[in-house]
């Protein structure tokens, strides 16, 4: 019988810029490390301002510069029952995690945590917001979520699997 998945959810402000890119690295570095079978991973924002949009076109272009594709993600708000069907549930900025601490519900056992606590190198944790920035701020920002996804990953290999 396999294992359930584990379920890791990327938290930014409006899921248009930070998490779909932290979704797409973080599928990408479980699949080429041969375990997407095990994972379920998805990304949801703070706020519904952008719902079913698809992510920032900078963002897009930035991504697919790096062969990322985030192009068919559609932007929704994290709702409470995330926080019972995600294991991790991982905020892109300081902000966000107070937030998510305030949503959470009581008892809930998803363990909450900041990108960037995974790449320590950068002296930060928090992930800029590139929002109406430079491709430059997004190429900055698919960095930072490179090394905190790669983090994130060895962390989740070590407790998890």
């Amino acid at each position: 019988m396999a294992a359930d998945p584990i379920a890791v959810l990327f938290v930014c402000t409006g899921n248009i810029c930070r998490s779909p890119m932290a979704e797409s690295v973080f599928q990408r570095l479980v699949t080429e490390a041969g375990l997407a079978e095990r994972f379920e991973i998805d990304s949801a924002g703070m706020i519904d301002f952008h719902a079913g949009r698809a992510p920032d076109p900078s963002g897009q272009a930035v991504a697919a510069r790096h062969g990322y594709d985030i192009a068919g993600q559609s932007a929704r708000r994290i709702d409470k029952r995330d926080f019972a069907r995600f294991d991790y549930v991982v905020a892109l900025d300081r902000g966000h995690h107070r937030q998510l601490m305030a949503l959470r519900p009581e008892g809930s056992e998803a363990r909450l945590r900041l990108m960037m606590e995974f790449a320590p190198s950068f002296g930060t944790l928090d992930v800029p917001d590139p929002f109406g920035g430079s491709e430059g701020d997004f190429e900055q920002v698919l960095r930072m979520i490179e090394a905190g996804a790669a983090g994130l990953l060895a962390a989740i290999r070590a407790e998890d699997l």
